[in-house]
């Protein structure tokens, strides 16, 4: 199956948990270091977010997702800051 990354641009990072939960597949944060975290794990999210927000070392990261449905979410998120339903959270 051929993955698309989606780029992420200024974040609201407590929607975008928002998001990530509401979605049926895995959602994987990646960067170009090759370090991947699965972001339904709660865990993996407060590791992922807490590493961006302290520090500047990644320079590239990018969402992917096994669910097209869930990367048409995260994309629409992405550019209209659109948020899921309240039926799909």
């Amino acid at each position: 199956m051929d993955y698309k990354r989606i780029s992420l641009h200024n974040v609201d990072f407590d929607d975008f948990i928002k998001v990530v939960d509401s979605c049926k597949g895995n959602v994987y944060l990646e960067t170009e270091d090759g370090d991947s975290l699965n972001l339904k794990s709660k865990l993996s999210q407060m590791l992922g977010i807490s590493t961006i927000l302290a520090s500047t070392e990644i320079n590239e990261a990018w969402v992917r997702c096994d669910n097209p449905e869930d990367e048409s979410k995260l994309f629409r998120f992405d550019l209209y800051g659109e948020m899921p339903k309240n039926d799909e959270v």
